[in-house]
């Protein structure tokens, strides 16, 4: 199986798709994304299916269910079956959510960590080991939350670079994320951005949420993007150049064809700055 490293402007690989894709791929989509969890020891149809398109498109993993805040034992087990999903696929970048979703048993959501000096350390062995067995290096998504924790000893971008640091991961940037913790929170999302490290930036996502209230953006991927993360995600490039990007929707999905064309939208961002960057440079 040949590696594929993405680039450019990518999309969910999602079943009800596949039929679409199957007939043709939107030139805008360079690589899709999935969720291990869902496709691990798939076999008949489906499986025959994804492999044809990781045969000629690059794939990223984006992990659901790792839990690398929660208090239960890192699961090894499932970690191992990545690796291996990912060798036999010829994939080379796993990402996972800087929270937590299990205790005794799945929960289900995606739950805060609190932004403590223990839970950067105890994050961050769990990423380290993570590592270890995927022999990969991960990208950490900055999460959505809804409630700050009480015992929290510094604020969400401290926590974000400390654990970056002591794991010597990647970052995950979704976009989309820091504009609705922004709202939610009361904080300056393009200065958030621009505090991040440069240098750990290997891969972005945008998607659309739900305004419950003026003050209360709920993330769920299930609606176009809007206007001010489009213009944040372009800032995002100004900033920090440009990475592979992807538009998430995980339910009230359109058809593809309205998908691509916000595929479209990443393509001709990530192109304008490209073309921004060589003429400054030629000047």
């Amino acid at each position: 199986m040949p590696t594929l490293r993405p680039t450019g402007a990518g999309l969910g690989f999602r079943r009800e798709l596949i039929p679409a894709l199957k007939t043709r791929v939107p030139d805008a989509i360079d690589f899709f994304e999935l969720a291990p969890e869902n496709w691990i020891d798939m076999g008949g149809a489906f499986g025959r299916d994804l492999a044809g398109f990781t045969e000629r498109y690059p794939f990223v993993c984006h992990g659901l269910s790792l839990s690398l805040g929660g208090p239960s034992p890192l699961d090894e087990v499932l970690l191992a079956k990545i690796r291996q999903f990912m060798d036999d696929h010829g994939m080379v970048l796993y990402t996972e959510h800087l929270s937590y979703c299990s205790d005794d048993g799945h929960l289900y959501d995606l739950l805060p960590i609190p932004f403590t000096d223990e839970a950067v350390s105890y994050v961050a062995a769990r990423i380290r080991r993570a590592q270890d067995i995927l022999e990969r290096r991960i990208a950490i998504e900055n999460a959505s939350y809804y409630v700050a924790s009480p015992i929290a000893g510094m604020d969400e971008l401290a926590f974000i670079r400390a654990v970056l640091d002591e794991a010597d991961c990647d970052l995950h940037l979704d976009v989309n994320n820091v504009y609705v913790n922004s709202v939610n929170h009361r904080y300056d999302p393009l200065e958030f951005i621009r505090a991040l490290p440069t240098e750990r930036i290997v891969y972005l996502h945008v998607a659309g949420h739900y305004v419950e209230a003026p003050d209360l953006i709920v993330d769920t991927h299930g609606a176009d993007v809007i206007d001010p993360v489009w213009s944040l995600l372009e800032e995002t490039y100004r900033l920090h150049g440009v990475a592979p990007t992807l538009l998430e929707r995980d339910f009230n999905i359109p058809p593809l064809a309205e998908l691509a064309g916000e595929v479209e939208h990443i393509a001709r961002i990530q192109a304008a700055y490209t073309r921004h960057e060589h003429n400054v440079r030629a000047s």
